[in-house]
């Protein structure tokens, strides 16, 4: 049983940065892998990124690959979202979710447990 708490969004020029958090509950955080998804009104919800349980693989959708950043704290219980380089496009509600498996999944499908989101919005 996990529950998710994402923190940190707000609005943004483009071009700036942020950086999202998630908290998670529970001791058997380090067991699961972790994903950030996205989704825009109107929009189905996209994959953003994902890390393995120990943080030593991550993966990235390719519009986020070189400005995005996933990372996670076990000992805190707490993965992150570092956001550089903001495109307008980038607005969204951000999601933190646990797969409740070792290995990452770019599915929503595959993901057991969601924080309730935190809205990001870029401005020109």
């Amino acid at each position: 049983q996990v529950q998710l708490v994402e923190s940190g969004g707000g609005l943004v020029q483009a071009g700036g940065s942020l950086r999202l958090s998630c908290a998670a509950s529970g001791r058997t955080f380090s067991s699961y892998a972790m994903g950030w998804f996205r989704q825009a009104p109107g929009k189905e919800r996209e994959f953003v990124a994902a890390i393995s349980r120990s943080g030593g693989a991550t993966y990235y959708t390719d519009s986020v690959k070189g400005r995005f950043t996933i990372s996670r704290d076990n000992a805190k219980r707490t993965v992150y979202l570092q956001m550089n380089s903001l495109k307008l496009e980038d607005t969204a509600v951000y999601y933190c979710a646990a797969r409740g498996y070792p290995s990452y999944s770019t599915s929503s499908r595959d993901y057991a447990y969601w924080g309730q989101g935190t809205q990001v919005t870029v401005s020109s």
